[in-house]
């Protein structure tokens, strides 16, 4: 069983049981809000990420955007850093008064994306998700464990990202889910939008990943600079 402001609620069919949570530990939205769940392991977080988020806010008229800093990539053979040092820096780096940065999936003890999505829409009935990620998930998106269930639960906002436009609207997922997407000029609209709906969103473009950051070991050079 899980508790969440005065409300108790039964893990969705297939996950662990897990610890009552303290009322504070998740975030707060009220009922009727438009949230943004923005995941990724954020190793490092740097100025793309907060340009994506800033621009989503606007585009797809969003109250809110979360950041869900996960434990681990189970597609990735190496671990991140530590969940504490990815989450400080994310903090000192993304500071805006609609974007909430979480450790959802670890204090859920969710592994899979999938999951997690089904555990917060048990935990926050009547709010409007949209599932933000960029074109190279998009890409890579049919190699995650569920991810047809994803998209028949949550609309998805694919945002463009430089080089990856062509190999992700060629992905298994785009074209499994062709018939489900929307044009741009309709992304506001993904948010309470009947599922599967997705939209390739293009926002102006940053190219920097986490990846190179890493390769560069310029985790400091991450959080160097605010747009």
């Amino acid at each position: 069983m899980l508790q969440l402001r005065n409300a108790v609620f039964a893990l969705p069919k297939g996950l662990p049981a897990m610890p009552v949570l303290p009322r504070h530990a998740l975030p707060a939205a009220p009922k009727g809000v438009r949230i943004g769940l923005f995941g990724g392991s954020f190793d490092p977080a740097h100025e793309g990420h907060v340009h994506v988020t800033r621009h989503a806010l606007k585009r797809l008229q969003l109250d809110q955007i979360w950041w869900l800093v996960t434990p681990g990539n189970p597609l990735k053979a190496t671990g991140p850093a530590p969940l504490d040092t990815r989450l400080a820096r994310a903090r000192a780096l993304m500071q805006h008064p609609r974007v909430q940065l979480t450790q959802v999936e670890a204090q859920l003890g969710t592994r899979f994306s999938s999951d997690t999505v089904r555990v917060l829409l048990k935990l926050y009935p009547q709010r409007d998700f949209v599932w933000i990620m960029g074109a190279d998930n998009l890409a890579a998106f049919h190699r995650w464990e569920n991810w047809r269930d994803i998209m028949a639960r949550l609309p998805v906002a694919v945002i463009a990202r430089p080089g990856q436009q062509r190999g992700a609207l060629a992905s298994v997922a785009a074209r499994s889910f062709a018939a489900a997407r929307l044009p741009d000029a309709q992304v506001a609209s993904l948010a309470g939008r009947k599922t599967p709906a997705w939209s390739f969103v293009m926002l102006p473009m940053r190219d920097i990943s986490s990846t190179r950051l890493r390769a560069q070991g310029d985790w400091q050079g991450a959080t160097a600079h605010r747009p």
